[in-house]
């Protein structure tokens, strides 16, 4: 080999290793946060009914297809997830017209929509007009604060009483939950309330496309 050949098989070895770098997520958990999705495997995740409308795509997950639910069951099946006070953060991407949400302070049920906990919504376009941020029937944001077919970070912050939604590292709002809620949501049943749980993603219906990627959370006193 000449070394005009081997200088040039260097560049595309180094090339290809740089468009490597760029197009991997960022899998380093923030300081204090651990990784609930490590971008290679589903692993500590467990999809409901209609599992298909789950993939793994490129360290992505991306949801589209029939109403389902991906909880977060942890990896130790003798260690149930369990978290009360926390700091959670996501990076999501919307595709236009697409529906689908976060849910906390939830448990696994085999089908249906969650009824323990709240939902975070995630929503920039779809014809439901609440918003991505939203605390669904409780905090109605009705402009999106994101873009479709861009990345965005959302995080929710949990402590006590207190529920407060960031986007793309803005305060969106702080709810604190009144005293005496009973769980019941307007027009429905339930237990929309504060207590402890797990995390679930939502697939929303066949018309709607979420990727989620780089899911971390950190555990507050």
């Amino acid at each position: 080999m000449t070394q005009k050949r081997f200088a040039s098989g260097l560049r595309a070895i180094f090339t290809l290793l740089a468009v490597a770098v760029i197009a991997s997520p960022a899998l380093a958990a923030d300081d204090g946060f651990e990784m609930l999705f490590d971008g290679k495997s589903m692993d500590g995740w467990k999809a409901n009914e209609n599992a298909d409308s789950w993939k793994l795509v490129d360290g992505e997950i991306v949801c589209r297809g029939d109403r389902s639910h991906l909880f977060y069951v942890g990896k130790d099946p003798n260690k149930p997830a369990e978290f009360k006070n926390f700091h959670f953060k996501a990076e999501v991407m919307t595709k236009p017209g697409a529906n689908s949400g976060i849910f906390f302070h939830t448990e696994w049920q085999d089908e249906g929509w969650p009824a323990k906990g709240y939902e975070m919504q995630v929503n920039n376009s779809q014809g439901d007009p609440v918003r991505t941020g939203s605390i669904y029937y409780f905090v109605k944001n009705f402009t999106p604060p994101a873009d479709d077919n861009e990345w965005f970070t959302q995080e929710l912050i949990v402590k006590g009483k207190a529920i407060t939604v960031i986007i793309n590292g803005k305060v969106l709002f702080e709810y604190v939950e009144p005293d005496g809620v009973t769980g019941a949501a307007p027009g429905g049943g339930g237990d929309h309330k504060l207590s402890s749980g797990t995390f679930a993603l939502q697939a929303h219906d066949p018309g709607s496309e979420v990727h989620y990627r780089n899911i971390q959370v950190k555990r507050l006193p």
